[in-house]
């Protein structure tokens, strides 16, 4: 009986959590430290921002290290393309 509770618990866990991807990716700047521990607040868009929020408390602003701008991501088109295959060794004959 244990075993199939235990089943449904993880099942739903699984699907209640957020992707990773989507945590702590659009913002360039987070705040760390006691009360908000590793990259959990990642949702600042200045370092002035952050620095204000941060003010008068034992909190520190960070650069996120998992943000990427919009304008870096590569052209669409190149995520259609396949690289071709390298050419045979020499002495390789093809039959």
């Amino acid at each position: 009986m244990r075993l199939p509770i235990l089943l449904f618990a993880t099942a739903c866990a699984a699907f209640a959590a957020a992707p990773a991807q989507a945590v702590g990716t659009r913002y360039p700047f987070c705040i760390t430290g006691e009360d908000q521990p590793g990259l959990s607040n990642c949702t600042f868009t200045s370092y002035e921002q952050c620095a204000a929020t941060a003010s008068g408390r034992f909190l520190s602003c960070i650069p996120n290290p998992y943000y990427v701008p919009e304008g870096d991501a590569p052209p669409p088109a190149a995520y259609g393309r396949s690289v071709p295959p390298p050419p045979p060794p020499p002495g390789y004959r093809r039959y």
